[in-house]
């Protein structure tokens, strides 16, 4: 681990130094850095977003951790006593630390598998309207009729659009919360 503070901060973010602390955080499996100011955190973030193409998850608790927030891919907030600016302006908002745990391993591998299954439901579902369409003008000789009424059209995409990502967001949970925080490994495969 690696633990630096704001004063070492200011002299690492410097250009000459920049590449020397990225490959000594490569080597580490966490890095604090503590008493920095708002801005340092910020481009810090951006450092790391930038030069090493990582994504980049910020968490904060206060007024001061907001541009840290927004740099960041994805930004939690934690609701607390020094307010609530960076729950503001955060991804995802919670009101205490130990729920990260949480909200990484169960809810962002459930996002993530929910995600990924209705980017291909989506897709195959307009390849086989495309697809119909696409046969229908072989049939009509290119005279560029349509082959449905606009209310069918729009009965087609409300039923096949909003019905299964409804019941599938509810309802689909591949791993048992418990299972995933028991093996943290489940959520890097699912990538």
């Amino acid at each position: 681990g690696l633990v630096i503070d704001g004063r070492t901060l200011e002299h690492v973010l410097n250009d000459s130094l920049q590449n020397i602390f990225l490959e000594l955080t490569e080597k580490c499996r966490a890095v604090v850095c503590c008493q920095a100011t708002p801005l340092q955190k910020s481009v810090l973030v951006r450092l790391v977003r930038n030069k090493l193409k990582a994504m980049t998850l910020a968490v904060g608790d206060g007024a001061n951790d907001v541009s840290m927030i927004q740099v960041a891919d994805t930004g939690v907030g934690i609701s607390g006593q020094e307010g609530m600016q960076a729950v503001m302006a955060s991804d995802f908002a919670i009101s205490q630390f130990r729920h990260l745990r949480k909200l990484l391993l169960v809810h962002g591998h459930w996002c993530y598998t929910r995600l990924t299954n209705m980017v291909l439901y989506f897709f195959y579902k307009n390849v086989a309207y495309v697809n119909l369409l696409f046969w229908y003008q072989f049939f009509c000789g290119f005279s560029g009729t349509s082959m449905t009424d606009y209310w069918i059209l729009i009965l087609f995409n409300l039923l096949f659009t909003s019905v299964p990502p409804i019941i599938y967001g509810v309802l689909d949970k591949d791993v048992s919360a418990e299972m995933l925080l028991q093996l943290p490994q489940l959520y890097t495969m699912s990538q």
